[in-house]
């Protein structure tokens, strides 16, 4: 009866791990051959694009990389990668000097006005930043009125401080569990040997939080680089990013017919996310799950 029992068990499980490696195999296909077939795509001309023998999923006939370098110069994809790059590096470093000390305090010290503070912060995840466009469009127009300037729109800085404080409610939630998983054994052994703080978090506490902050980085990249509707209405005449850019080519080349062309310009934003997340992914799967002592 046991070994019966046993060959139903081992049956059982070996059925699970069929069914989940099946799913997972549908999964991963579901995803790479849209991507392959983007890839493909972008280096091929016009001329495999239209007709009715057409195979929409065979081999570029010839590479044509003149599409990326087309979408490059005259369709100004570089311009706008270029602006991503600037938006989103200042978005995430103005993020990390507001969001790593604030999650540590709210993890590690008891002040007047923490929960306060704390149920803010859990509130800012239940508010879709899509819904606040407007009104965070009339607040900067008002405030180019008021001053007499023209600084708060059409501004990088501006585009990359609205990210910033759009993403602290989820940033913070991640980092101060992180820090609050973490032993205070750490804290006391720094303070009996001299260290501050400030300085016991800067040289102790966020290096361990490493793994955290390459999630929340990661995290956070892929938000900025990829939004659209913030940048499409704070950015109305210039310093356009790239999935604003990449919209306006999408629409120029449908026009003209330019297929090879408007596929280079959705490789030009795919590639820097792929790349980052083939690099950084079982960072991402530990910032996740990883903590420290417990006390």
């Amino acid at each position: 009866m046991k070994d019966v029992k046993k060959n139903k068990v081992s049956s059982a499980r070996n059925l699970y791990k069929i069914f989940i490696y099946i799913a997972l195999i549908t999964l991963a296909v579901s995803i790479i051959v849209p991507v392959a077939w983007v890839f493909m795509a972008s280096l091929k001309s016009n001329a495999e694009f239209v007709g009715k023998d057409i195979n929409p999923f065979a081999f570029p006939k010839k590479l044509i990389w003149e599409n990326f370098v087309i979408a490059f110069g005259k369709a100004k994809m570089g311009e706008y990668l270029l602006n991503s790059v600037i938006v989103t590096a200042l978005a995430l470093v103005l993020l990390l000097i507001v969001a790593l000390p604030a999650s540590y305090c709210l993890a590690r010290f008891n002040f007047k006005g923490k929960k306060f503070i704390s149920t803010g912060f859990m509130a800012g995840l239940f508010i879709n930043v899509n819904y606040i466009v407007v009104p965070i469009f009339l607040m900067l127009s008002s405030a180019n009125k008021i001053f007499g300037v023209k600084f708060f729109l059409n501004n990088r800085f501006i585009l990359a401080l609205v990210y910033a404080s759009t993403a602290l409610p989820f940033t913070i939630y991640l980092l101060t569990g992180y820090f609050k998983t973490l032993s205070k054994a750490y804290e006391e052994a720094a303070l009996i040997d001299g260290c501050g703080y400030f300085k016991t978090m800067i040289k102790i506490m966020i290096p361990m939080a490493r793994s955290s902050v390459i999630t929340v980085i990661l995290f956070n990249f892929l938000a900025f680089w990829n939004e659209y509707i913030i940048a499409f209405t704070l950015m109305t005449t210039r310093n356009k990013t790239l999935p604003v850019g990449l919209q306006n080519l999408m629409a120029v080349e449908k026009t003209a017919t330019n297929y090879g062309i408007m596929y280079a310009g959705l490789v030009i934003v795919m590639l820097p996310t792929l790349i980052l997340y083939i690099l950084l992914q079982k960072k991402l799967t530990q910032g996740m799950s990883l903590g420290g002592l417990k006390d």
